[in-house]
């Protein structure tokens, strides 16, 4: 049997510190897997549902959005996918007594890891304006506090509707239409965190959003650039897509400011001599060259390496792809202008590598046949990040390296259907096309003035501009920046209500009144009207597929996104007494409940690319490939219909002397903002998280040592001190200048303010610090 939830959190006494891992996955990897699994779920339930992971009539994994090939491996998942389905699968249970014996105050007292192991919540509850409780309240009767707070309020755009990548593209796509039907474009969500950069600079630079490659272009790349993403931790099944590349002739160049054990040595568990592991002869070296760069340093490297190229082209000839380019794209001479300008002096400052490294990465692309750049958020959370990223797809456009087998651009991303949702709908800013056929297939008139993003949502919550605020999914007061701000924000309100399948730190800070609506996860069976039903999501790679449950739900009072949609929306747009039925979408709500191929029937009438969509979920093998015009066929929608060079003005962070910059990152027991154990194996931590890495000559030139407790205190221009308490610093192989910590823990020293230009997305890759001495005090109080 499972074990019973921890009475406890993480105890930072406890906290041991080892030696880096220098390989990854293995045998270690299996064991943990199992012991997680069997500790949330069972020995029989783990089997029974770890092999229905990512299978063609299973489910898709909660986790990352790297996708399966079309031979799939029996145990299609990696360790934290296990450790994602045994979170939502646990036997664990929040019912109503656990509320009743547990205050807000008391809870807030407890830890991130100690309050999602607590298991499934049940029932839906409710937090009465003064309240210290929340207590049990029935489906209609929560229904009538949503309506009711919607009909007061003075604007459409006084709610905020912020979604999860957990979401389906079912759920997603009625949440928007609900949303655009009260009449905003409020819809927050969490790609505003992490790949808002991608969007804004693929979309103006090659004309699609997402990225160009499908998984064979990874197997069967000449050279893959890894920047800025730890496939270790963040997307493990991504490692075996990278030894597949490997052993048909592939060069792996990881670019990080840390060393990452996944990048270095790759234990393949699906294989003997994986399991076995690099002690006898086992696994598989992915990473040729290690980059080591300087936090910021990514667009100096990629301006670099397109200098280097262009040095070569005029020296030698035959480096640029001549007829791509001017075939294809537009903007050459004012970026090879903008690359002339750049010195290689400021190229090495701002990078913190060599010339001759640099040139070493250039020489390796001048002889690859074809090559793919991925990257995740190291890149995409500066503030100069579109830019930076706009660099990359002018270095790969020089070669052709776009529109082609094993080239182009593979932005990765980290939850399960973010993509989808975004096609889904879910944006604030969608395009004027997507308004006119949702208007079309729906028969009202959508909003077209821009919402909120998430950073906007936050201050005008903390501006008192927004009267409601609801949570599709996700962890929202543990995920945005600036922790304190963002809670004050959200206590502004009248109402926050959170759909969640378990407990989180954002059901403790709330509005005057909260709700917490439980609801289906992907590893439950959705039986409604019309019998067991599927869902579908998006992956990295736009390739769409069907997701089904099989196990019970955790209770008869747990209902699916779609369900708690479309009675919300019933409510709000049918009846005479209907706050917003005067410009209600025309839509069979309960007939969308009941049967959810009747909402992917007007998926495919309003997204281009879902034609067919029932047919090819239930023929299809699971699912197909959405359009891509750079992939399929070098079409571009862009603003002159050619891929763009752009002239990008070199940019870095600056640190004053005697600061550091921070980048936030997630510990290896760890996926967003969600804990599954104490450790972080992979980095040689151990039963704690209130770590800082730093380089041993800053700790030294600090005054301070290896082992040292310390506040972190985050520096920017509104002058305002955010301070994170009690850290353990840890000497580690870092740049000079450079730290990191976990998140959600260091999320406090993220100013709300600072964001990268075009995306607005938080920038918790560039935090400038200080580190001080902690107080016995504070210390204590951050244990």
């Amino acid at each position: 049997m499972p074990s019973k939830a921890p009475k406890d959190g993480i105890d930072e006494s406890r906290l041991r510190i080892g030696e880096p891992a220098k390989h990854a996955v293995g045998l270690p990897a299996v064991i943990n897997s199992l012991r997680l699994s069997f500790d949330q779920m069972g020995p029989l339930r783990s089997a029974q549902t770890l092999l229905q992971v990512n299978q063609k009539k299973g489910f898709d994994c909660p986790g990352c959005a790297w996708p399966e090939g079309d031979k799939r491996h029996a145990a299609e998942f990696c360790e934290n996918g296990a450790k994602a389905v045994a979170e939502e699968a646990t036997k664990r249970r929040v019912p109503p007594e656990f509320f009743a014996g547990h205050s807000v105050a008391d809870m807030l007292e407890m830890d991130d890891y100690w309050l999602g192991q607590q298991g499934r919540l049940t029932h839906p509850m409710v937090l009465d304006a003064g309240g210290t409780h929340y207590r049990p309240i029935s489906w209609d009767q929560a229904y009538d506090i949503i309506v009711e707070e919607l009909a007061a309020m003075d604007s459409p755009d006084e709610a905020v509707f912020y979604t999860s990548g957990r979401t389906s593209n079912e759920a997603a796509f009625l949440y928007q239409l609900m949303v655009r039907g009260i009449g905003t474009n409020n819809l927050p969500d969490c790609s505003n965190m992490c790949h808002e950069s991608s969007g804004s600079a693929l979309t103006e630079t090659l004309g699609i959003g997402k990225g160009t490659v499908s998984l064979e272009d990874v197997q069967g790349s000449d050279l893959i650039i890894v920047a800025g993403q730890n496939p270790g931790t963040n997307h493990p099944r991504m490692l075996t897509a990278l030894e597949r590349a490997k052993k048909n002739g592939a060069t792996i160049i990881a670019v990080n400011p840390l060393p990452e054990a996944g990048l270095l040595r790759f234990d393949n568990p699906q294989t003997a001599s994986g399991l076995l592991g690099s002690r006898f002869g086992g696994g598989t070296q992915l990473a040729d060259d290690f980059l080591q760069i300087r936090l910021g340093g990514d667009q100096a490297l990629f301006q670099g390496l397109g200098k280097y190229l262009l040095e070569q082209e005029e020296e030698h000839g035959n480096v640029f792809d001549h007829q791509f380019i001017t075939s294809y794209t537009d903007g050459l001479d004012g970026y090879l202008s903008a690359v002339r300008g750049v010195s290689w002096e400021e190229i090495c400052t701002a990078s913190g590598l060599t010339r001759a490294q640099i040139e070493s990465l250039g020489a390796r692309m001048t002889a690859a046949k074809s090559t793919v750049v991925c990257w995740a958020m190291g890149l995409t959370q500066h503030k100069h990040s579109v830019p930076m990223l706009r660099d990359v797809v002018n270095v790969l456009l020089l070669q052709g390296n776009v529109g082609r087998p094993g080239a182009g651009v593979c932005p990765v991303r980290g939850h399960s259907n973010v993509q989808g949702d975004r096609t889904m709908g879910i944006f604030e800013r969608m395009p004027e096309a997507f308004h006119d056929r949702l208007d079309g297939e729906f028969g009202f008139a959508s909003p077209r003035r821009h919402g909120y993003d998430t950073v906007n949502a936050i201050r005008a919550m903390r501006d008192s501009k927004v009267r409601v605020f609801m949570a599709m999914g996700g962890n929202f007061i543990r995920a945005t920046p600036d922790s304190d701000v963002t809670e004050e924000a959200l206590r502004n309100t009248a109402l926050t209500v959170q759909v969640s399948t378990k407990l989180n730190k954002s059901h403790l800070v709330h509005g005057r009144r909260a709700l917490i609506l439980p609801a289906l996860g992907r590893t439950d069976r959705d039986t409604q009207a019309g019998g067991d039903q599927r869902v579908t999501v998006e992956d990295s790679m736009s390739a769409v597929h069907a997701s089904q449950g099989r196990l019970d739900p955790p209770g008869p009072q747990v209902r699916s996104e779609v369900a708690i949609v479309c009675e919300l929306a019933e409510r709000l747009f049918t009846g005479a007494k209907a706050p917003f039925r005067a410009n209600a979408p025309t839509l069979d709500w309960i007939a969308a409940r009941a049967d959810y191929s009747v909402i992917r029937s007007h998926i495919e009438n309003v997204i281009p690319g879902f034609e067919g969509f029932e047919a090819k979920i239930r023929h299809g093998g699971g699912g197909f490939v959405l359009p891509n015009g750079p992939r399929d066929g070098r079409k571009f929608a862009t603003a002159t219909g050619k891929a763009r060079f752009t002239a990008n003005e070199l940019q870095y962070p600056r640190v004053p002397e005697g600061r550091l910059i921070l980048q936030t990152l997630r510990a290896h027991d760890q996926y967003n903002t969600t804990i599954y154990a104490k450790d972080d194996r992979y980095r040689g931590i151990y039963g704690g998280r209130r770590v800082v890495f730093v380089n041993a000559a800053d700790l030294a030139a600090a005054g301070l040592q290896d082992g040292d407790m310390v506040d972190m205190v985050s520096e920017y221009r509104d002058g305002v001190e955010r301070r994170a308490p009690g850290f353990r610093a840890v000497a580690y192989s870092t740049p000079a200048g450079c730290a990191a910590a976990y998140y959600p823990e260091a999320n406090v020293l993220v100013p709300l303010d600072s964001v990268a230009d075009v995306s607005g997305t938080p920038t918790s890759k560039s935090v400038i610090i200080r580190l001080e001495p902690a107080s016995p005090a504070m210390a204590g109080e951050a244990r």
